[in-house]
């Protein structure tokens, strides 16, 4: 199957939000996307991704003490606090009268019904690996005052901007956390791509590109530094995208990874 068509299935809210068990929902994902996702990466990790499902899930979660399943399940808890924070943030916003306008507003809401698939995703996940999700956390949005984005349209966007592209950078950090479980690592990097969707599509309501150069992440207030802090790197495995293809195409042509305690602390700028 053409890797653009598993990528677009996510346009389907019911992909993720469908009344079945986890284990149920983690076999279609893995059934519905192994011969595209291992068509599309290297040799080598797709021979890993062809590895038994189940064995995998019993490596990570029924080991007492399994490092793995602790890297597994803290990149998770991690994904679940940047997902809670999405979530509620387009829901208050679509619920702000006369703030979207309504040519605005089926992006919003669509947006919204997918971040909301991804809370439920990852809770029911965790729940399945025998870890309790954390609890949602109090967000403010305003930072004690620094934004008002529920009166400033404006505002709206250029928080929704940094959120989605805080969204991709963090997710991409995390790969590595969940490698351990080869579903859950199909299921996170699916996520990661409609992250990515949403990210360009909020840049380019912005009137910016759908793409991040250099360092800047595009008519953004100095309070969003750290979401594009290091995007400015311009050396890839040791290949000078600068030197073949000019700083702003040899940049902008790699995005690069957020660490999670990187992506924690941005998060918790919003939190109570």
């Amino acid at each position: 199957m053409n890797i653009l068509k598993l990528l677009d299935r996510l346009s389907d809210d019911k992909f993720f939000t469908t009344e079945a068990s986890r284990l149920e929902t983690l076999s279609q994902i893995s059934q519905f996307g192994k011969k595209a996702a291992v068509a599309s990466i290297p040799l080598g990790l797709g021979a890993l991704m062809t590895t038994s499902a189940k064995a995998q899930t019993t490596t990570t979660a029924t080991v007492p003490g399994n490092a793995g399943k602790s890297a597994l399940t803290d990149a998770l808890q991690l994904a679940l606090v940047l997902e809670y924070l999405e979530d509620e943030y387009y829901t208050k916003g679509l619920g702000t009268a006369g703030l979207i306008p309504s040519a605005d507003r089926p992006v919003f809401m669509q947006i919204s019904k997918h971040e909301t698939a991804h809370v439920a995703f990852l809770k029911s996940t965790l729940t399945s690996l025998g870890v309790t999700p954390g609890a949602k956390p109090n967000f403010n949005f305003t930072v004690g005052g620094a934004f008002a984005p529920f009166s400033d349209y404006n505002q709206f966007l250029v928080l929704a901007q940094a959120f989605e592209d805080t969204g991709v950078r963090a997710y991409k950090g995390q790969a590595g956390n969940v490698m351990s479980n080869k579903t859950v690592l199909q299921a996170a990097l699916q996520i990661h791509s409609v992250e990515a969707r949403h990210a360009s599509q909020v840049r380019r309501m912005r009137a910016n590109k759908g793409w991040i150069e250099l360092a800047n992440g595009g008519n953004m207030p100095a309070a969003t530094n750290a979401v594009y802090a290091g995007e400015g790197v311009t050396i890839q495995a040791g290949f000078n995208t600068a030197a073949a293809f000019g700083p702003e195409a040899g940049s902008a042509a790699y995005d690069e990874i957020l660490t999670g305690s990187d992506a924690q602390a941005i998060a918790s700028l919003f939190i109570v």
